[in-house]
């Protein structure tokens, strides 16, 4: 079928021989050298203002059915005009003005040109032709001779802005160079052609001559000898020209065979297979030895499936069929499978208007179907795990401040389904105390790239009152603008109900014992000033041992009062000037230091503080109670003292077990307890949570930098006054 296809593009080439040359009207002074050799090239062909020509037109229809584009044009770029030699999909004239069109932007790059969206890349550039029409999408390779000068292109438009992949691109500069291959054959067509009539010319002259002048017989035949070798040049000739014509099939079937479409021609009303390209015999799981058989025999799978009956009706009726993620059962080693895939029949008609054959193009589209299915099952197993949790979502456009969220997450805000949730929406909605922490919170996690964590009061339309909970992170495009917060949010108002009602409890149960406790001490005290008459050492040892558990119930106690009034905010300080030796030589007293263990003292022995002594004592003490705690081998407790320029740093360290980094992040949190390696100790987890409270109403910093096998240093810093 190509080689027929080929060989009336010869014939239609040997018919257009009465191309006429074009008269150079242009300016040399008004343009470049370069331009001028270019229009020299342009006028050599003499292929500019000639009649249509079917091996053009084939070639163009080829370009817009690879494509699946409505039109495709073969255009010439003179010097103030277009010429177009051949197109489809579009009525326009033979030539439109060179300046008002954009034609001529491919004839500025040996490379493919793209308009992925005409208005857009051009604005006002664009014609009036092509806005009457509608053309959005553009793309053209440059006609270019041996030479090296580009004399026009071949275009392929779409009323849809698109792209053009790396492949279609080497498709289409591909069908350009087969363009400029029949333009060459066809310029020296007519140049054999020319000489021909020229011998044609010279025979009858020759033998006019032998009608005349026989006596110059000799003269005669020497002019015919020539005539013959000019004849036999002629033939060699064309002989070359049929080797070029065969080499340019072979190159089309090439790229034909290689091309990343699936490609096939079928023939006849029994569809018989002519061509199939390497992705078309693939797609079929079949081998090359089905070319030549008709389709139902070489693919019987496809029987009680529709394709051979909608082939039967594009080949009768002679009109296209675009088929779109279609279904198709195929065999794989003896296996059917189910594949999708995007196609189009495009019927080839004859002379007489019949259809003879029918092109098929298609696309395997199986794996992006099933990464769809999978990706709506995922969603699925993701609104059902957010539904089981009670979360709901949230998505912020951060340049607009709309705000897409899920019907829970309206639900926690006293919302219905199709009420408008914007960004102001929601900060209105928080409690007037706690909406500016919240607005500097997403703001932090926007511009600092930190996740969004927070938890705040809000009030329902309703007047009631919830808590929420709510984080997220955001997304950035590629030069790192943000812009997406995307997250999640969780009623807690039941948490922090039972929160508030166990502070209450603890409040409550804490000055209950406060009394009989303060009582109990005061017992103790006195029993240990009686212990020296006792006669019996147990009694002794019960004394002390009593003393011991006061004090510690003692601690807890102030620790859960202490707790209440951060809950509440009534942890009110004392401020005064005083030696921070003072606080480390009460320590030093305390009777949990006896004994074994040594505080050793360096630094600035000078330093004083401007801050509550009693607080500052009871942080010191905790850091010194948790060293003989969590360090009990660590006989030599180090405390050291920093004069800083800006503040007053004290350091308690120990040599014991340390703590891991992981535990480290959650050590000053409320109700932490550590637990190493299995190790319980006692304690409310309060100590160092009061302490960081402590600390951070005096405007310092508190933290611990500990090793694991070396030990841990607990620091805080306090302010010089200003």
């Amino acid at each position: 079928m190509i080689l027929n296809i080929f060989s009336n593009l010869w014939l239609s080439l040997t018919k257009s021989l009465s191309c006429h040359m074009i008269e150079n009207v242009f300016s040399t002074g008004d343009i470049s050298k370069n331009e001028i050799k270019r229009l020299a090239a342009l006028r050599y062909y003499e292929i500019i203002d000639t009649p249509p020509e079917a091996c053009f037109d084939g070639l163009v229809k080829l370009a817009a059915e690879i494509f699946n584009m409505p039109i495709a044009v073969l255009s010439l770029v003179d010097a103030d005009t277009v010429f177009f030699k051949a197109n489809v999909g579009i009525d326009i004239p033979a030539s439109i003005d060179r300046k008002d069109g954009f034609f001529d932007l491919a004839i500025s790059d040996k490379d493919v040109t793209v308009l992925e969206d005409i208005q857009e890349n051009l604005g006002q550039k664009a014609s009036n032709l092509i806005e009457d029409l509608g053309i959005r999408f553009y793309a053209a390779a440059p006609l270019i001779t041996a030479e090296g000068f580009l004399i026009g292109a071949l275009s392929i438009m779409d009323k849809q802005p698109r792209g053009l992949i790396a492949s279609e691109r080497s498709i289409l500069a591909g069908l350009a160079r087969t363009a400029m291959d029949q333009i060459e054959l066809r310029k020296a067509s007519m140049a054999q052609i020319a000489d021909v009539e020229q011998v044609n010319v010279t025979l009858a002259n020759m033998q006019q001559r032998l009608i005349d002048l026989n006596g110059q017989l000799e003269s005669t035949n020497a002019q015919l000898s020539k005539a013959n070798t000019q004849l036999n040049t002629s033939y060699h000739t064309t002989a070359s020209l049929n080797r070029d014509l065969k080499k340019s099939e072979q190159r089309l079937k090439s790229f034909i065979n290689k091309a990343p479409i699936a490609f096939a021609i079928l023939t006849g009303r029994e569809m018989t297979i002519e061509v199939a390209n390497d992705m078309v015999l693939w797609v079929w799981r079949k081998t090359p030895a089905v070319i030549g058989q008709p389709l139902a025999r070489a693919l019987p799978e496809l029987k009680d499936q529709p394709y051979l009956d909608l082939l039967d009706q594009v080949f009768t009726t002679g009109v296209t069929y675009v088929g779109d993620t279609a279904l198709v059962s195929l065999e794989t080693n003896g296996v059917f499978g189910d594949h999708y895939f995007d196609f189009i029949y495009e019927p080839l008609k004859g002379e007489d208007g019949n259809t003879e054959s029918i092109i098929v193009i298609a696309n395997e589209v199986t794996d992006r179907i099933l990464q769809k299915e999978n990706l709506q099952s995922l969603n699925q197993q993701l609104e059902i795990a957010l539904e089981a949790g009670e979360l709901g979502t949230y998505n912020l456009d951060i340049q607009s401040g709309k705000n897409h969220t899920s019907s829970t997450c309206r639900a926690h805000f006293g919302l219905s389904n199709n009420e408008l949730f914007e960004f102001n929406d929601f900060l209105n909605s928080i409690v007037p105390e706690h909406r500016d922490m919240v607005n500097n919170k997403v703001q932090d996690a926007i511009f600092n790239k930190v996740p969004y964590q927070a938890e705040y009061l809000t009030q329902w339309p309703d007047g009631s009152r919830h808590w929420i909970s709510s984080s997220g992170l955001t997304r950035y495009d590629a030069d790192g603008n943000p812009i997406n917060l995307i997250g999640v949010t969780v009623d807690v108002t039941k948490r922090k109900n039972y929160e508030a009602q166990k502070d209450d409890f603890l409040s409550i149960a804490s000055h209950e014992l406060k009394t009989p406790i303060t009582s109990l001490k005061g017992t103790i005290q006195m029993l240990e000033m009686l212990k020296d008459k006792a006669a019996d050492q147990t009694i002794c040892r019960l004394i002390d041992m009593a003393a011991v558990s006061i004090k510690k119930i003692t601690t807890l106690v102030d620790d859960l009062l202490n707790m209440h009034r951060i809950s509440e905010g009534q942890l009110a300080l004392k401020w005064t000037n005083f030696s921070v030796t003072k606080i480390i030589d009460s320590c030093r007293n305390d009777a949990s230091l006896l004994g074994k263990y040594q505080l050793n003292v360096s630094g600035d022995l000078h330093a004083t503080l401007y801050a509550d002594e009693q607080r500052i004592e009871q942080v010191l003490t905790n850091f010194i109670n948790n060293a003989i705690k969590y360090a009990p081998t660590s006989y030599d407790i180090e405390i050291k003292i920093e004069h800083l320029p800006e503040h007053v740093k004290i350091n308690v360290q120990d040599f014991g077990e340390g703590i891991a980094p992981a535990v480290q992040q959650h050590i000053f949190g409320r109700y932490y307890r550590a637990n190493h390696e299995g190790k319980q100790y006692s304690g409310l987890g309060l100590g160092l949570y009061i302490a960081a409270d402590i600390i951070g109403r005096h405007g310092g910093q508190i933290g611990v930098d500990s090793t694991l096998g070396v030990g841990s240093n607990f620091w805080f810093t306090i302010p010089h006054p200003l």
